[in-house]
C-alpha cells in the first residue's frame, strides 16, 4: 500500500474546503447546493433555447422542470437510502428525510426524473420517449456540476494510485493516501463529453427515443467505466464479481439505451424530436 507521509510532497494535497459558502442566521448556503441551483440554470437556459421546436408554452417548460426538479431531489434520496443504506433504513425509517446528513444517489434521482417525465408526457398526450428526448440533453451539466461538489467537498473520491495527478485529500481521508480524482473524471466525463455529444446528436431530427437512448447508453459505460477509479462505498465493497453497486446500476442503463436505440431507428417513422403524439 501507498504510504502517503513520505509522498504527499509529490501530489496535490487538497485541504477540504469549508461546505458551507456563507450563512445568514440558521440559512446556510452550500456548495453542493449551489451546483444543483447552476445545473437548474443552466438546464432552464438551453431548454428554453430549444424550447421553439417543441410547440409548448413557457409554463409548459416550467412545469417540466419543476417537476424535473423534484424527482431529482425526491428520487435521489430515496435511491441513495434504498441502493446504498438500506440495512440503516431499516434501523432507523426516519433517516430517509434526514436529508441535512447528506447523500444522493444519481440513479435514484434518474427514476425520479423519469416518473416526472411519465407525468409530463401524460398531461401533454405526447410520447415518453420524446419528452426524454427533449430532457436527456438538459442533465448532463448539472451532472458535472454535482461532481465539482463532490470534489469541493472532498467526498467520493477515487482509489489509491500513484499517477503523478493524484490528490491527497488531507481534510476527509483518514489514510491520507493519493488517490484519483475520480469526481473530476466525473465531471469530464459524465458533464462535458457527454454534454457535447447529446448536444451535437439532437442538433438534427432524430427517431423518438434515440437521444434519450443515447443518454441512457452513454451515461452507463461512462459510469461503468469511471467506478474502476472510484473507492467502492466502505460498507459495500465489491462484488463477487468486482464490481461497485455504481456498476451494478449502471449495465441496466447501458442495456436499456441499446435497445431503445435499436428500436427507434428499426422501426420509428418519425424524425421530430417531440411532435409525437401517443395512440
Amino acid at each position: 500500500m501507498l504510504q502517503a507521509p513520505l509522498q504527499e510532497a509529490q501530489y496535490w494535497v487538497f485541504s477540504n474546503i469549508d461546505p458551507v459558502i456563507f450563512s445568514i442566521g440558521p440559512l446556510a448556503v452550500r456548495w453542493y447546493g449551489l451546483m444543483y441551483l447552476v445545473g437548474f440554470i443552466a438546464a432552464y437556459l438551453l431548454a428554453k433555447k430549444r424550447l421553439a421546436r417543441t410547440g409548448w408554452s413557457e409554463d409548459d417548460l416550467s412545469d417540466l422542470l419543476f417537476w424535473g426538479f423534484l424527482g431529482v431531489i425526491i428520487g435521489g434520496r430515496l435511491g441513495y437510502v434504498l441502493f446504498y443504506q438500506f440495512e440503516y433504513f431499516v434501523s432507523d425509517p426516519i433517516y430517509l428525510i434526514k436529508i441535512w446528513t447528506g447523500g444522493m444517489s444519481f440513479h435514484g434521482g434518474l427514476l425520479g426524473v423519469i416518473a416526472a417525465i411519465i407525468l409530463f408526457a401524460r398531461k401533454k398526450k405526447v410520447s415518453f420517449l420524446a419528452v426524454g428526448d427533449f430532457v436527456a440533453p438538459l442533465v448532463p451539466i448539472g451532472l458535472g456540476a454535482g461532481r465539482i461538489g463532490n470534489f469541493i467537498n472532498g467526498e467520493l473520491w477515487g482509489r489509491a494510485t500513484d499517477v503523478p495527478w493524484a490528490v491527497i485529500f488531507a481534510s476527509t481521508d483518514p489514510d491520507r493516501l493519493p488517490r484519483h480524482p475520480s469526481q473530476l473524471y466525473q465531471f469530464a466525463l459524465e458533464g462535458v463529453v457527454l454534454f457535447t455529444l447529446l448536444w451535437l446528436f439532437s442538433r438534427k431530427p432524430k427517431p423518438v427515443g434515440a437521444v434519450a437512448g443515447m443518454f441512457l447508453l452513454g451515461y452507463g459505460i461512462v459510469r461503468f467505466v469511471v467506478e474502476f477509479f472510484r473507492q467502492p462505498d466502505a460498507h459495500l465493497g465489491l462484488n463477487s464479481l468486482g464490481l461497485s453497486q455504481g456498476q451494478l446500476l449502471s449495465l441496466p442503463m447501458i442495456i436499456i439505451g441499446a435497445v431503445i436505440i435499436y428500436r427507434a431507428y428499426s422501426y420509428s417513422t418519425t424524425n421530430s424530436i417531440i411532435n409525437s403524439t401517443k395512440k
